[in-house]
C-alpha cells in the first residue's frame, strides 16, 4: 500500500529562478575580466609590416649612409629646453661616436636577411666595408656588438686625427689595406712607441680586452678577471705591491688597451719590448664603449615603454610608442608653432628622457634596432595603422 505524503511536508521551490543554470561566484568575474582583455589587446591581421625605408636601394652601403643620415633629430632651433652648454654638448658627442652601424639595423632595413649577409661578406672581402665584432655585449639575437664601418669613414677618421703624426696615419692605413678581412693586424710595421699612441686614442686594442665571455652588459668585474688580485694576498707579505697583483695586475687579467698605453712607464727591458712590436693587435675605433653604451639603453628603453603601455601583452600602436619615446610632447604642426613663437606651455623637448639622455636619438632608429635584434615584432592592426609587440 503506497504512502502518503502529508501536504504540508511536502517540499515546496524556494525561488522561481531555481531552474536557471547555476554558475560559480567568482564566474562572473572572470567573465568580465576576459572581456577587458580581449578589449585591452590589439587586432592582429597576420601581416607583417617591413620598415624598409621607401626610395632608398636596398644594397648594403646605401642603406648604411641612410642609417647614418636618419639616427639624429636635428636641435630644434627655438624653445629647445636647452642652453647653449647642453646644446654643444649634445653635438660634440655626435661627433665623437664612431660611424658603427649594427647589423642587426641593417637587417630590419633590409628585404632580405639572407641577401643582405652575402652582400657583406662580398663587400669585406673586397675591402669596402669592415666588421666590428665585440664578444660579450649581449646575448643570442639581441647581441649589440655586432656592427659595419665603410672602410671610406674609417680611414677619413683617422686622416682627421690631428694628435697623430702623418707618417703613423699612413702606416695605420696601410695595416687597414693589408689585412681588409681581419679583424686584427701584426704590428711589425710599427715602432714600440707608435703603438701606444694608437691604443691610447682607440684605434688600436688587445686581442685579451675583447676575450671575455658573454655576460650582463657593463658589468663589474667578476672573480675571474680579479684572479690574480684575490689570491696575491696569501701569497705575499701584506703592504707590498705584490699583495694587490703586482704592476701588471689588469694587463695580466685580460685588462684593456689602456694598460698597454702605459706599459713603458711600468715595465722595462728588450724582451718587453720585442713582444709589444711583434704582438698582435685588434682594429678598433674611439667612442665604440659610449656608442655600445647609447644602443643598449635605448633599446631597454623602449622595451620598458612598451610593457608600460600594456604590461599583460608588452604591445601598442607605434604612434602611440613614439609619443611615449618622445616623452608625450606633440610633433604636430601647430605644436612646432607655437614653440617656435614662443606659446607653448607643455614639456619642452630638452627636458625629456631622449635628450637627457639620448642625445636627440630618432625613434625609428630605436624600433628597427629593436626589431631586427628580434626583442619586438611588428603586426598590421587593421585599425590603428602598425603595432608592436615585445617578445
Amino acid at each position: 500500500m503506497p504512502k502518503s505524503t502529508n501536504p504540508l511536508l511536502r517540499r515546496k521551490s524556494s525561488s522561481p529562478f531555481s531552474t536557471l543554470q547555476r554558475k560559480k561566484p567568482g564566474s562572473r568575474k572572470s567573465s568580465l575580466a576576459e572581456k577587458e582583455d580581449a578589449a585591452e589587446r590589439l587586432e592582429d591581421t597576420g601581416l607583417t609590416p617591413s620598415l624598409a625605408p621607401p626610395g632608398v636601394p636596398h644594397d648594403v652601403v646605401s642603406l648604411t649612409r641612410h642609417i647614418q643620415a636618419t639616427t639624429w633629430e636635428d636641435v630644434p632651433d627655438r624653445a629647445a629646453g636647452m642652453n647653449s652648454e647642453r646644446i654643444s654638448e649634445v653635438l660634440r658627442f655626435r661627433e665623437r661616436l664612431p660611424r658603427i652601424v649594427s647589423v642587426a639595423h641593417l637587417h630590419a632595413l633590409s628585404a632580405s636577411s639572407t641577401q643582405t649577409e652575402r652582400e657583406l661578406a662580398r663587400l669585406v672581402a673586397q675591402g669596402v666595408v669592415r666588421k666590428l665584432t665585440i664578444p660579450g655585449r649581449g646575448k643570442g639575437g639581441a647581441a649589440v656588438g655586432e656592427g659595419v664601418v665603410l672602410v671610406d669613414d674609417w680611414k677619413s677618421r683617422i686622416r682627421e686625427e690631428s694628435s697623430l703624426a702623418e707618417g703613423l696615419r699612413e702606416k695605420y692605413i696601410a695595416l687597414m689595406d693589408a689585412n681588409p678581412t681581419s679583424p686584427t693586424t701584426p704590428t711589425t710595421l710599427l715602432t714600440s712607441d707608435e703603438i701606444p699612441q694608437l691604443v691610447t686614442l682607440g684605434y688600436l686594442t688587445s686581442p685579451a680586452a675583447l676575450s671575455s665571455g658573454p655576460g650582463n652588459l657593463f658589468a663589474a668585474p667578476g672573480t675571474s678577471s680579479l684572479l690574480n688580485v684575490s689570491s696575491a694576498g696569501t701569497k705575499a707579505a701584506t703592504g707590498t705591491l705584490a699583495a694587490i697583483g703586482g704592476r701588471g695586475a689588469i694587463h695580466d687579467s685580460g685588462g684593456g688597451g689602456s694598460a698597454l698605453a702605459t706599459q713603458d712607464n711600468r715595465r722595462s727591458g728588450p724582451s718587453h719590448t720585442t713582444r709589444l712590436t711583434h704582438q698582435q693587435m685588434t682594429f678598433s675605433l674611439p667612442g665604440t664603449g659610449a656608442y655600445l653604451k647609447l644602443l643598449t639603453e635605448a633599446r631597454q628603453h623602449l622595451l620598458f615603454l612598451l610593457k608600460q603601455l600594456s604590461p599583460r601583452y608588452k604591445e601598442a600602436a607605434r604612434e602611440l610608442l613614439r609619443e611615449k619615446w618622445e616623452g608625450n610632447t606633440l610633433n604636430d604642426a601647430t605644436s612646432r608653432l607655437k614653440r617656435a613663437r614662443g606659446e607653448w606651455s607643455g614639456v619642452l623637448a630638452g627636458k625629456t628622457k631622449k635628450w637627457r639622455e639620448f642625445y636627440g636619438v630618432e625613434f625609428e632608429a630605436v624600433l628597427a634596432e629593436c626589431v631586427g635584434s628580434g626583442a619586438v615584432e611588428l603586426f598590421d592592426t587593421g585599425s590603428v595603422g602598425v603595432g608592436v609587440r615585445g617578445r
